[in-house]
């Protein structure tokens, strides 16, 4: 039996009533076509699923009965940061999808000298609207109940600027690097991984990547496109040290 699971912004307890409304609202009704005494899970990204049960159906909204609290268990002991060249439209989406899948606990999007997309205030405000709504599509079919934290997009000199996390490892793919992706993760609680847009980086920023503690390691012979170089690495990663086995 498929599990139908929908995200929501609001406080969640067993015995609550909750209405959802708009996006999540017509997928329930429109999309699925489910009916009051249907089954559905709901969750908030606290960390928890919550059993929950159609109720009534009105024009535009849902009421639902929140019934039991679970414990998810689909987070990685990995606490893995994509630290992600703006790819354009699709390829971006791609990687914000697949990233949220393969359990990244954040994702930071940064501008880079070879990025094709730019964006100005406007425009930085849609997309991260619209990746983090990503995000929680991919969350709601993967079973994750804690969203990856999606941040603001910025200049990728002003990335390297802020200091990384205790017990971070640093690592960027290079496709002329000696070290191995894998040994490199090996044994690691945190990692933040540095990946280029179209074209990757320049030498200037691979070199003040490398000055930042970031160490150039390679993923294969092949040079890969950015979607994909992101996704199989995190891949590696989460095989040599999160979750994937």
């Amino acid at each position: 039996m498929r599990l139908i699971r929908i995200h929501v912004d609001a406080p969640l307890a067993p015995g609550a009533q909750v209405e959802l409304r708009g996006k999540a609202a017509e997928h329930v009704a429109r999309v699925l076509r489910l009916k009051p005494g249907d089954s559905i899970t709901l969750f908030n990204g606290n960390g928890s699923d919550y059993r929950s049960e159609i109720k009534d159906l009105w024009k535009g909204s849902v009421g639902v009965m929140v019934h039991a609290m679970a414990t998810a268990r689909a987070e990685s002991p990995l606490a893995l940061v994509l630290v992600q060249g703006i790819a354009r439209g699709e390829r971006m989406d791609l990687i914000v999808q697949k990233s949220t899948e393969l359990g990244v606990t954040a994702i930071q999007p940064v501008a880079m000298t070879r990025s094709v997309v730019r964006l100005d205030e406007d425009t930085r405000a849609q997309k991260l609207t619209h990746w983090r709504g990503v995000a929680i599509a991919a969350s709601e079919q993967c079973g994750r109940a804690i969203l990856p934290a999606i941040a603001e997009p910025i200049a990728f000199a002003r990335w390297l600027q802020q200091p990384p996390g205790a017990g971070t490892r640093r690592i960027q793919l290079a496709p002329d690097a000696s070290a191995s992706l894998a040994a490199a993760a090996a044994g690691a609680g945190r990692i933040e991984l540095l990946v280029g847009p179209e074209g990757g980086l320049d030498e200037p920023e691979r070199d003040a990547a490398l000055a930042a503690g970031y160490r150039a390691c390679r993923l294969g012979p092949r040079v890969l496109r950015s979607e994909t170089a992101a996704v199989a690495a995190l891949a590696v990663l989460q095989s040599a040290a999160g979750d994937l086995n």
